[in-house]
């Protein structure tokens, strides 16, 4: 049987791509953010599992196939990516002028409870992970695997950076947010 969760998975990037170009015009004014070396210690982990993830060519033994290429893995991966996708995209439109592709706190900056921001507190990320995952199984070479685990920790690190902000910013109102709900995973994590 011919696949198309190959091409799906790629126009999920695609869209994901053009949709946060695009909607990063209009962003409300940073008022703080991090520094360079700080946004390092996410960026390099976040580079390399992607690298790892998407980048085809590896040796033997990176190329071995450990999750196998059956209809039924693709069809998951496609559909664990188009979640992804479709959670990353309520989450950004969501979050509205707060938004930033870095760690910051912007003018005027609110703290969004609405959406999906009322499952878990960081959706942009699990809707990312999510579409990782995804990519990971379609993959299913052995290199996808470390690459997926690498992602989970730069944004893991990225998401620690931004507790911290926003702690210190809402210093009432977050703790409360904290305790009723997770960073990335509904009632899990």
């Amino acid at each position: 049987m011919v696949t198309i969760s190959g091409p799906i998975i790629i126009g999920c990037w695609i869209i994901f791509l053009a949709y946060w170009l695009i909607s990063a015009f209009g962003q409300k004014a940073m008022a703080e953010e991090k520094s360079f070396l700080s946004t390092l210690t996410y960026r390099i982990p976040v580079t390399l599992g992607g690298f790892l993830l998407w980048f085809q060519k590896f040796p033997h033994p990176l190329n071995l196939l450990v999750t196998p290429h059956t209809d039924l893995a693709r069809v998951l991966g496609a559909a664990v990516c188009v979640f992804g996708l479709l959670v990353t995209i309520w989450s950004r439109w969501t979050l509205g002028g707060n938004w930033s592709s870095e760690v910051a706190f912007k003018r005027g900056h609110e703290l969004v409870r609405t959406g999906p921001y009322r499952f878990v507190r960081h959706p942009i990320y699990t809707g990312l992970l999510l579409m990782c995952l995804g990519t990971a199984i379609e993959v299913g070479q052995l290199h996808s695997w470390p690459g997926f685990l690498l992602l989970c920790a730069g944004f893991w690190i990225k998401l620690r950076q931004e507790e911290a902000l926003l702690l210190r910013h809402f210093p009432d109102e977050y703790p409360a947010y904290r305790k009723q709900v997770k960073a990335l995973v509904p009632f899990v994590i």
